[in-house]
């Protein structure tokens, strides 16, 4: 992986040690954690307490990395907000869409190599927060259907 991305330094941590810095330093990361399943569920959770929710946390779980030249395929993905199902507020018109509106975005990039398309779904989002439409977990009053709606309109 170093090769293929010469400009990422490359540094190799305990889930431990990585779950401390992500909590005493995280910009130290670079906002890039590698990590199998188990571990990336546990330290992404822990990434949501650093922007407040993971209402905005996407996540991928693929099979190779993207660029690989010995991958036969693009990768394969399974992708999906950090927050999971969310029973406890399902049906309350309060979860946040964003994570999983991110998710698509990842799709488009990783599996489908749709950059522009990725871009612009990270856009359209950054575009309906930066205007004040939020849900209750970042601090505002707009319901799920409303802040997807704008999404899609600022698509």
């Amino acid at each position: 992986m170093a090769a293929e991305y010469p400009r990422v330094k490359l540094v190799h941590q305990l889930a431990d040690s990585a779950s401390l810095i992500l909590a005493t330093n995280p910009r130290s990361l670079n906002g890039v954690i590698l990590a199998d399943n188990t571990f990336g569920d546990m330290i992404s959770d822990q990434a949501g307490s650093i922007v407040g929710t993971l209402g905005v946390l996407p996540s991928a779980s693929l099979n190779g990395l993207p660029g690989d030249k010995t991958m036969k395929t693009r990768p394969y993905g399974l992708y999906e907000p950090t927050h999971g199902s969310a029973p406890t507020i399902a049906g309350k018109n309060i979860a946040n869409p964003v994570a999983m509106i991110l998710c698509v975005a990842l799709m488009f990039r990783y599996s489908l190599s749709m950059e522009d398309e990725a871009r612009r779904v990270e856009d359209a989002v950054r575009k309906v927060l930066d205007s004040g439409i939020r849900t209750p977990d970042l601090g505002g009053k707009a319901g799920t259907k409303e802040v997807g709606d704008a999404i899609v309109s600022a698509l």
